[in-house]
């Protein structure tokens, strides 16, 4: 079965997109398993110790290394990607650098009206940054916004548009993970 690692740019308890990530991984549960990781639990980046990290940073990215791909689900703080979030992506983007080449999807819940738009963009551009060079599902992004209104308190989505959207956008993942499946030719 495909394993997704999924990486929520929030680490508070009730986040939407914590929810979000949650919900993702409870109704895919037969399409693909979703690790999502805990990024509370890293230090803040120190290139004086990226050679020697803490366990928590090592175990981190043994789990994105082993993943087939990688689901972002962040929110947007000040019009861009919250600090943990590129925290977790610094790690990532060096030494051993496990994203190159690792296909990444991005999906986002906010209180506001265009979901997350500005924060997906800018993630969008620093996957495709040279520590990262990590091939994007473009054309199926998931911007909830007002996720208040479609949420219920369990973290269930409520609103069948989004529902079905999603459904969509998965059908969709899994499709484009075939092309990385596929035998190398010589």
């Amino acid at each position: 079965m495909l394993k997704v690692a999924a990486i929520v740019g929030s680490i508070r308890e009730d986040s939407y997109n914590k929810k979000l990530a949650k919900f993702v991984q409870k109704r895919y549960k037969d399409r693909f398993d979703l690790e999502i990781l805990d990024i509370s639990v890293l230090p803040f980046y120190n290139q004086d110790i990226e050679l020697d990290p803490p366990q928590e940073v090592v175990d981190f990215k043994a789990k994105v290394k082993e993943a087939d791909a990688v689901l972002w689900v962040t929110p947007e703080y000040n019009a861009s990607i919250p600090g943990v979030l590129g925290n977790a992506i610094d790690w990532l983007s060096r030494v051993d650098k496990v994203m190159i080449g690792k296909p990444s999807w991005i999906m986002g819940a906010s209180m506001g009206k265009l979901g997350t738009v500005k924060a997906q963009a800018h993630l969008r551009d620093i996957l495709f940054a040279g520590g990262l060079q990590s091939p994007v599902l473009l054309g199926n992004e998931v911007y909830v916004g007002e996720v208040h209104t479609k949420m219920d308190e369990e973290g269930n989505i409520t609103d069948e548009a989004t529902v079905q959207f999603l459904d969509q956008v998965v059908d969709n993942f899994l499709a484009w993970m075939k092309q990385f499946k596929q035998p190398a030719y010589v």
